[in-house]
């Protein structure tokens, strides 16, 4: 008889919700973490011995963490101090010119119309309305609901909800729906960079994807002490609930008896056996074997020509000057098509990249309410191509990337301290850290209408063996892999229930020994 033993592999924001979720409901879980610490993607590094987020930096659709730990009894607002952002962002271009965006559309209009004229600032209406209308018709049809085809779409959104879908414009790339809005090629950088969310070129992704603009403003938090308390403060209420945390253990393949999932041996050997088990990593991991033969026909293997965006990232703990950073800030390349067909199409690091920075010590404008004046905690991030299996990229290579991104920076009027401590991450770390991917941090990229159907649902092929992470629908970004993995505690519930006479109760699990003994979670 099953009892109830889940196992998660994989403490990013997918797992940790999944792990929280299933705790909650009495099952005994324990999670597999290969690092120190929980949080995935969303990790922290130390510059100089100053701790920041060297992953995801954008808290936005708060409605997913409210929903998730009312589910457990909890209030976000009581356990994660958010500050709510007026300033979105601040773009900047090598000519001097700057525009800010802000939650109040109004405000955003107005800049626009100031920055390129009143027709500008009237085409931003339109498309803001065209953003909204969008993400009406996918919340819950899409974004909230478990893996749609385009039939089962259609479907759930029924008679009334077909206008909608008909207006999501799956057939029009992002960059030629930003041409009816906008003449000015600016703001078609401005708005077309919200593909990048998806690690996708606004070039061939669909233009649906400028609902993520409505997203952001229906609100952008800081989060006090950084994104990563996040996946702290789930993982420490999974284990109030009773989830065990083994970290620092690195899973090998998992274990299937009778055609089901049945456990997991670990790389010292160890093993685990369990009744249900959520993957929380790359999809792309099963069906390269990384996760052992018999899992790998459990899901299709990615082909490296679907691989999403990775990156190289500066982490720097330095000194600025010149430019008065927000939180965020986008500097953008005077060839922006270039830069991902340098990406997607050549494999190279763009000759000319734009450049993202999360100033983390900063609220709106210039205002620093993290540090005093002196040394401030910077994220530079270009976007690079998910090569990091096939060819390192050379240490010239690199060395020239870094050199043409601050100089641009001086160019836009921004001076960092060249000689700061910093930790670089390249495609080749991305990596190494996330098997399988090439350095591809969100999974397949968006690229054409099909894309966000291809992206797998939370059950594999394989019974008893589940999915989540930003590689699953609904797809990449935190808020999106929270979903995915409340998704995946919904499947494995529903599955279980009828094969589960009684849930056991929540405890920390039995003990272990190591030489390939396995572990009884009950």
């Amino acid at each position: 008889m099953r009892t109830g033993r889940i196992l998660v592999i994989g403490a990013g924001i997918g797992g940790l919700v999944a792990a929280l979720l299933l705790a909650s409901r009495g099952f005994a879980v324990t999670v597999i973490e290969s690092a120190a610490t929980p949080g995935g993607k969303m990790r922290e590094v130390a510059p100089g011995g100053a701790k920041m987020d060297a992953g995801p930096t954008v808290f936005t659709m708060r409605w997913v963490f409210d929903e998730i730990l009312q589910e457990v009894g909890v209030s976000l607002a009581d356990r994660l101090t958010l500050r709510p952002l007026e300033t979105l962002a601040r773009h900047a271009w090598r000519d001097g010119a700057r525009l800010d965006l802000f939650g109040d559309n109004d405000r955003s209009a107005d800049a626009i119309g100031h920055f390129a004229g009143s027709a500008e600032a009237e085409g931003y209406r339109q498309f803001c309305k065209r953003a909204e209308a969008m993400y009406d018709s996918l919340r819950e049809t899409f974004i909230r609901a478990s893996k749609p085809n385009p039939v089962t779409l259609v479907r759930r959104a029924g008679l009334r909800g077909l206008p909608g879908l008909v207006g999501i414009s799956p057939f029009t790339t992002l960059w030629g729906a930003l041409g009816e809005h906008f003449r000015d090629q600016r703001l078609r950088q401005l708005f077309g960079r919200y593909a990048t969310y998806c690690g996708s070129s606004p070039f061939s992704a669909p233009a649906t994807l400028m609902l993520v603009s409505h997203v952001e403003r229906e609100g952008v938090w800081l989060v006090r002490g950084g994104m990563h308390q996040l996946a702290a403060l789930l993982a420490d209420l999974a284990r109030e609930r009773g989830a065990t945390y083994r970290y620092g253990r690195r899973a090998k393949r998992i274990l299937v008896d009778s055609g089901r999932a049945s456990g997991l041996e670990t790389e010292d050997g160890e093993r685990f056996a369990a009744d249900a088990i959520i993957m929380n990593g790359d999809a792309a991991a099963l069906g390269a074997g990384t996760l052992g033969e018999a899992a790998m026909h459990a899901q299709a293997r990615t082909p490296k020509a679907a691989r999403s965006l990775s990156a190289v990232t500066w982490a720097i703990n330095a000194t600025t000057s010149g430019f008065p950073l927000a939180h965020h800030n986008v500097f953008f390349s005077d060839e922006y098509r270039a830069e991902f067909d340098d990406i997607f199409s050549r494999k190279r690091l763009p000759r000319a990249p734009s450049v993202y920075i999360c100033a983390q010590d900063r609220g709106d404008g210039d205002e620093r309410p993290g540090a005093k004046a002196g040394a401030e905690r910077l994220l530079c991030l270009v976007n690079a191509p998910p090569t990091g299996d096939e060819s390192a990229i050379s240490p010239s290579e690199l060395q020239s990337c870094e050199e043409t991104v601050f100089r641009f920076l001086k160019t836009c009027g921004l001076e960092i301290e060249r000689d700061a401590r910093k930790i670089r991450t390249t495609p080749q770390d991305f990596a190494r850290l996330f098997p399988a991917t090439g350095g591809a941090l969100y999974g397949r990229a968006s690229h054409g209408w099909m894309a966000s159907f291809a992206r797998p649902g939370s059950r594999t092929r394989l019974p008893g063996l589940y999915l989540a992470g930003g590689s699953t629908h609904p797809g990449p970004g935190v808020p999106m892999a929270a979903l995915s993995g409340r998704l995946a505690a919904r499947s494995v519930s529903e599955d279980l229930a009828s094969t589960l006479r009684s849930f056991p109760a929540a405890t920390s699990g039995g003990t272990s020994t190591r030489s390939a003994t396995t572990v009884d979670m009950a």
